[in-house]
């Protein structure tokens, strides 16, 4: 940054105040940055197309900006987090708009497969997964890209989906930057299918699709309740590469009275010093996010949640990167204000992790 632009972003820190009301004509939770002055950036990424149950994740993005001005930007442990410069890309429209032609033509695909693949239409879906399929890898590479960019710069960067496909191409750049890290998967289901319905790219792949990342030398999966046996075998014949902390488990250490801490002290001794955080909405109880396209019966409270990200970050590693997906709007706010807050979170604990923002670290 330039000496006038930092001297123009003095001045707006000088002139903000923090406990006004959220200004809808600032930027994310009405902070004063643009994503030039921010330390960390949001990029959205209005992309749903290979949901398979509910829709309308590619709105999440929107929804959370709009409840974020709802946000107090007080932490209590992170006093000046609005200082360290959070701000959200511009959603690109015309990722938005191929999400929206691609998701008819999947749902249609989805449903011929559901009533058992009819032969009289089925030179019509023929190549409609290599069709996805061409331009879930077109996504890949543009947010490969775009994020790589934004690390170049020396800025963090926080990917807020969509739906769980998102973050594959930000893993990509990371990869190149990173010569190994782990990635920690808070989430009800294990996104370890192959090419799932047909699709590479699919929000139930994700997971199998970063593991072909060689610089990934673990997944630990957080939450986990909902998986089928090729997926469970896929875990156990990993070689310890991917470590499963099934809802079944935390459910049995809170019964036999284990602490929380005990528990995730288990969860970060399985992850290397460099740590991808990635976060499906999903992995929280659904009264917390009863809009996302996959809910299931149990999962993690919100500041159960919360306390796993900071005790990583008071262990010393690194978060070097994060993505949130799978907020859809459904038919309340509730389901943005929890993303909202969560975002927050997550944005700023990986600020402390990587030094751009003091937190008051606990006594271990």
């Amino acid at each position: 940054m330039s000496s006038s632009a930092a001297s123009s972003l003095e001045k707006k820190l000088a002139a903000f105040d923090p406990n006004a009301l959220g200004d809808s004509a600032g930027g994310l939770y009405g902070l004063p940055f643009t994503v030039d002055e921010a330390q960390v950036v949001v990029v959205p990424v209005p992309w749903e197309v290979t949901v398979s149950y509910r829709g309308g994740t590619a709105q999440g993005p929107e929804a959370i900006r709009e409840a974020s001005l709802q946000v107090d930007l007080y932490e209590p442990d992170i006093p000046e987090a609005w200082r360290m410069g959070l701000a959200m890309e511009e959603p690109d429209e015309k990722v938005a708009e191929e999400s929206r032609n691609l998701r008819t033509l999947a749902a249609e695909y989805i449903g011929w497969l559901e009533a058992g693949q009819p032969t009289n239409k089925a030179q019509k879906f023929a190549t409609v997964p290599a069709q996805v399929t061409e331009r879930g890898k077109a996504l890949v590479e543009y947010l490969q890209k775009k994020t790589g960019a934004y690390l170049d710069a020396g800025k963090g960067v926080v990917l807020l989906g969509g739906d769980h496909s998102t973050p594959l191409g930000y893993m990509h750049a990371l990869a190149e930057r990173h010569e190994e890290f782990g990635i920690l998967q808070i989430d009800a289901h294990c996104d370890l299918r192959p090419a799932y319905e047909g699709f590479q790219y699919s929000h139930a792949s994700i997971m199998y699709n970063a593991l072909q990342l060689p610089q990934v030398k673990k997944l630990v999966q957080v939450g986990i309740r909902d998986l089928c046996q090729q997926e469970a075998e896929l875990v156990d014949q990993s070689g310890g590469r991917v470590v499963m902390f099934h809802n079944r488990f935390l459910s049995n250490e809170k019964f036999a009275k284990k602490s929380w801490k005990k528990v995730c002290g288990k969860i970060i001794a399985q992850l290397p010093p460099k740590v991808y955080l990635s976060f499906d909405i999903d992995g929280l109880d659904p009264k917390l996010c009863p809009g996302t396209g996959t809910p299931v019966p149990g999962g993690l409270e919100f500041e159960e949640a919360l306390y796993l990200i900071r005790t990583i970050v008071e262990s010393g590693r690194e978060i070097i990167g994060c993505d949130l997906n799978e907020v859809a709007p459904g038919d309340t706010e509730w389901n943005a204000i929890v993303g909202a807050r969560l975002l927050f979170q997550m944005a700023h604990w990986m600020g402390v992790s990587q030094g751009r923002i003091k937190a008051k670290i606990s006594e271990k």
